[in-house]
């Protein structure tokens, strides 16, 4: 096919399809765009969670594993599935990296510790609490004595206040450990947006937070996590885990139990890694100069990674899983046709409509261009819009430049993220208004849009049970061919593709742009031509 204008593709992140309710911020918002475009044009919902983009079957997608699916056309077993058959084989704790970890430790055993850190929940998005576990489990069979674990706490991934019930799950599990002589405790805490778990460089004074967290440096200092969380809902009964403040805990001296020294080793232990890689960088950069460390030198400490948090830069150099790689992303194959590539998004999400699209690299192809906005760092609640107009400026200041424009949205995940149903349906209908623009703009130029999402969460905002849900969803997310061109009539969806998902989008942009000759290791394009 030949278009006047650009492919234009938009990720509205976080927005997926599920039956009108009160928990349904997408059903409840005004979006006449979005409602014009679902009657008018061709479209088709796409499996956007499970197996269909490399995780276990059941899970709910995310952002990381979503971008790779649209950007790479391939479904890679990656995430918690290749960390769980890593567990299966024994090969995690044959690798470099827990190798290193425990000959370290073995050298001063009495006064050496091994920490772990991550996103502390069962959410299996970041993390899993039965790595942890198992890698505990582990280390008291290799004989290390002292084990202390610093808890980023979730309630993003799983219900918003459910951290009680990991604490004390935990706790129940070391009990046995120090009955017979080991010394395994929780150290420190704080929740996932407040300390430790920064991503794209927003904010790293929430990472300074959690490596003095693990330094045994807080301004609050506790006896146990449980009366930590305890205490600071006493003074504010709304506030949710992932927005709890660091904090330490200590003995009945007020010592804390469990700083960060030198010769420790520390492992996070987070699979995903959008919210590992600036404190993977803290342990292992030499030239570092985001804040000041100290006298750190990453001499000092034994750091390894659950798996690689950056494969152009290969943070951190020790990594207990070895990352997924891909062939073949889109936007290799069309910078080699010689097609002009534009990426857009702001901060929070700038990463994933460059980074995971691109295979899980910052490599730009010929003729790509990467235009990031600033991220407001006020509670995305309280700027539900954030910046969905500003990102639309910035495409529509360069669409006649390009011939292949990706966007994201970031608002439907990120306030879809508080669970609040006033917020999320302002970020969506801010979403619907901007959509409604680039529209208009692309209609001029002669293209088209592609408007689709990486997982579901704005529409899931209730459990069954009616309680808040701050997590994503399983539902599949929307995938509509807006197109007012001559074009229109040159193409109907694939019937061949019986089971669409996130990873038939690679191939339909490369179709779309006149291209048949894509890579055998893309999954089909969800159109046909006539």
């Amino acid at each position: 096919m030949n278009y006047d204008g650009p492919i234009v593709l938009v990720v509205m992140d976080g927005v997926g399809l599920a039956p009108a309710g009160p928990g349904n911020a997408l059903s409840l918002a005004h979006t006449e765009f979005l409602d014009y475009a679902l009657k008018t044009f061709p479209n088709r919902p796409l499996a956007a969670s499970g197996e269909a983009v490399g995780i276990l079957p059941g899970d709910m997608g995310n952002s990381e594993v979503g971008h790779n699916a649209l950007g790479t056309g391939q479904i890679v077993k990656q995430g918690i599935a290749k960390v769980e058959d890593a567990f299966k084989t024994g090969e995690i704790f044959k690798s470099r990296a827990w190798t290193e970890i425990i000959a370290n430790l073995k050298q001063n055993p009495s006064e050496k510790t091994l920490h772990f850190s991550g996103i502390f929940s069962d959410g299996n998005v970041h993390s899993s609490l039965d790595h942890l576990e198992k890698m505990i489990r582990r280390a008291d069979t290799e004989g290390i004595e002292k084990v202390r674990v610093h808890l980023v706490f979730d309630g993003r991934d799983v219900p918003p206040f459910s951290e009680p019930k990991y604490i004390l799950r935990l706790e129940n599990f070391l009990a046995p450990f120090n009955q017979k002589g080991r010394d395994y405790r929780i150290a420190s805490g704080a929740g996932r947006m407040v300390a430790v778990a920064d991503r794209y460089e927003n904010d790293w004074g929430m990472v300074k937070k959690g490596w003095d967290m693990f330094h045994g440096v807080a301004d609050r200092k506790f006896s146990s996590a449980e009366t930590a969380v305890d205490e600071l809902r006493k003074s504010d009964n709304t506030l949710q885990d992932q927005y709890l403040p660091p904090f330490v805990i200590v003995d009945d001296s007020g010592n804390h139990v469990g700083p960060l020294k030198k010769g420790d080793s520390f492992i996070y232990y987070d699979f995903r890694a959008d919210r590992a890689i600036e404190i993977a960088m803290c342990f292992t950069y030499r030239d570092f100069p985001y804040f000041d460390r100290g006298k750190y030198s990453p001499d000092d400490i034994t750091f390894a990674g659950m798996t690689e948090y950056n494969s152009d830069t290969h943070v951190p150099e020790l990594q207990l899983v070895p990352p997924v790689s891909f062939d073949n992303a889109l936007n290799t194959f069309l910078g080699e046709k010689g097609v002009s590539q534009l990426a857009v998004s702001e901060t929070v999400k700038f990463g994933h409509i460059t980074y995971y699209f691109n295979g899980n690299s910052y490599d730009k192809a010929q003729n790509e261009t990467h235009l990031k906005i600033d991220s407001d760092t006020a509670p995305f609640d309280t700027r539900p819009w954030m910046k969905s107009a500003e990102i639309t400026d910035a495409v529509l200041d360069n669409l006649e430049k390009y011939r292949f424009v990706r966007v994201n949205y970031p608002g439907g995940d990120m306030v879809g993220h508080f669970a609040e149903i006033e917020p999320t349906i302002a970020a969506l209908e801010a979403i619907d208004i901007q959509l409604a623009r680039l529209a208009k703009r692309v209609d001029e130029l002669g293209g088209m849009m592609l408007i689709t999402a990486d997982h579901g969460n704005a529409e899931e905002l209730l459990d069954g049970r009616g309680e808040a849900k701050t997590s994503h969803s399983k539902n599949p997310v929307p995938c509509i061919f807006y197109d007012t061109t001559k074009n229109r009539n040159k193409y109907v969806l694939n019937g061949f593709v019986s089971d669409p998902g996130l990873s038939n989008v690679a191939a339909t942009v490369a179709t779309l742009l006149g291209f048949t000759d894509f890579p055998e290791t893309w999954h089909e394009p969800l159109i046909r031509i006539k």
